[in-house]
């Protein structure tokens, strides 16, 4: 349930109703607004102790939240969250665009493609050195071998790092490099990478399952959200379905969808989405267009030799094209225009 206090409810009357709900056992989140405070209770039936705080001084309105997800619900917070990233603020109307390499497999190109990138329009660089593959054949990632080689890429371009975690032993070689951890699709319902993540207080890029379902997705959020992380930027990646002429099928429902159930911010792939070079720009217009706050793109300096989705990464040239366009549905949408 959330509290919602009077928008004069002063802070010793919302320190005392947060007192009051962790001596009955629950967990308390607090969301300050411009107008008032809304603390969200989370525990066993937290309802059940309405009657107590219905007349607490300072208190508004008690009210259930009757999704489960809770902390990532619109119930919880009205505002949108925007999350900041170096100088750029996700979760606002201007597109955040991450692209690079899906892995780092060479330095030179690798440090070429960041290049490339950045004087596109670029605001931050994919940066995969452990890499989750269906196969355990295929490459798995440089994994720390490939530190350096990001720390090189921030360097010379002056752009944040966007770096995948597989399991909880890969933050402590990551968190301090990165400013963006990423959770894949196969580790979305990862619970205990969830949960250490969420202890961090560093943005989380929270990408969709092959086969979640809304719920589902938003329930991997509260993980992060529920240890005190409140920044969580959700991803659309495409999910299975029975179609074979693409990789995923992407759900360009999620988009819309996500804004109105939930305040945290949503950005579209639109290259695991499709799979296909060929079809990667209309997807990601597509998503700007539906509402998506950034996009993040594979881009490879030469494709034909990537050890990792060479076929769905576009050239330098194509992106640089993309990041054109983007622009160009920006203003048709009045947003602000200027993506790079």
């Amino acid at each position: 349930m959330i509290i919602v206090m009077r928008h004069d409810a002063t802070s010793a009357q919302v320190a005392a109703v947060v007192a009051q709900v962790q001596a009955h056992g629950m967990r308390t989140h607090l969301s300050d607004g411009d107008e008032r405070t809304v603390i969200g209770v989370i525990g066993t039936n937290p309802f059940a102790l309405r009657d107590l705080f219905i007349e607490a001084p300072g208190v508004a309105e008690v009210v259930p939240i009757t999704k489960p997800f809770k902390l990532s619900n619109r119930e919880f917070r009205s505002r949108d969250t925007r999350i900041k990233v170096n100088s750029h603020e996700v979760g606002g109307d201007r597109i955040w665009i991450v692209a690079g390499p899906c892995s780092v497999d060479n330095e030179e190109l690798y440090l070429e493609s960041c290049r490339l990138v950045q004087a596109a329009g670029a605001h931050a660089l994919r940066g995969g050195v452990f890499k989750p593959r269906t196969s355990p054949y295929s490459f798995q990632g440089l994994r720390a071998g490939g530190v350096e080689i990001l720390r090189e890429a921030r360097r010379q371009t002056g752009l944040p790092l966007v770096c995948e975690v597989l399991a909880p032993a890969d933050i402590d070689t990551l968190a301090e490099l990165a400013d963006v951890l990423q959770i894949g699709a196969r580790n979305m319902q990862n619970f205990a990478l969830l949960s250490e993540v969420g202890r961090l207080r560093k943005p989380v890029l929270l990408k969709r399952g092959m086969s979640a379902t809304i719920e589902e997705w938003l329930l991997s959020a509260e993980y992060i959200l529920s240890q005190g992380n409140y920044q969580v930027i959700l991803c659309e990646r495409g999910i299975r379905t029975f179609e074979t002429y693409t990789r995923n099928t992407l759900d360009l429902n999620a988009i819309p969808l996500i804004k109105e159930l939930s305040h945290l911010p949503i950005i579209v792939d639109p290259s695991h989405g499709t799979g296909r070079r060929s079809l990667v720009t209309a997807m990601a217009l597509a998503g700007i267009a539906a509402g998506a706050h950034g996009l993040m793109v594979e881009v490879h300096a030469q494709p034909e030799v990537a050890l990792s989705d060479g076929a769905q990464s576009l050239t330098p040239q194509a992106f640089r094209q993309l990041v054109e366009q983007v622009d160009a549905v920006a203003a048709a949408l009045q947003r602000p225009v200027g993506v790079s």
